[in-house]
């Protein structure tokens, strides 16, 4: 169902998203207590704020009224998704080429499952990390997750 939930919102989001000059980052339909959360992530150039915010929410609550497609009570959330934000689209990975990053690995990969250096390359067959003076080449269908990190 939440994958379902998560498609419904992106398609009745994109045109208002698009025309706004806004992304949509993400969507997320989880349980946390006893209590469901629908939770967007938006950016745009220059970063987001919380007026911003404040029309998408609006926007999405006035579509999820008019269409209803969730059936339990739920708290939305529209916000930024921070200066880590989650790499998810194809798109999102090429952007982050000369960035730090954290990848995680469904299996092992020169001895690791976890990744943080710069992403060095993309060509979405595999994704090639800098980390220290090694570099990892990993198999792009082998990425559990990923996002921008911030280096100290």
């Amino acid at each position: 169902m939440s994958a379902q939930i998560k498609s419904v919102v992106e398609s009745l989001m994109q045109a208002f998203m698009d025309e706004n000059g806004f992304e949509l980052v993400d969507v997320e339909y989880v349980k946390e207590g006893s209590n469901w959360f629908l939770r967007l992530y938006a950016d745009k150039e220059g970063g987001i704020d919380i007026d911003d915010c404040g029309r998408i929410s609006e926007f999405l609550s006035e579509k999820l009224d008019e269409n209803d497609p969730i059936p339990t009570a739920y708290f939305l959330e529209v916000s930024s998704p921070g200066a880590e934000r989650p790499l998810k689209k194809v798109q999102d990975y090429y952007k982050a080429v000369g960035d730090n990053v954290f990848v995680t690995t469904y299996e092992t990969f020169d001895g690791l499952k976890e990744f943080e250096g710069k992403l060095l390359s993309f060509d979405e067959q595999t994704i090639e990390i800098e980390s220290g003076k090694k570099k990892h080449a990993i198999p792009f269908n082998k990425v559990a997750s990923a996002r921008l990190a911030i280096i100290f």
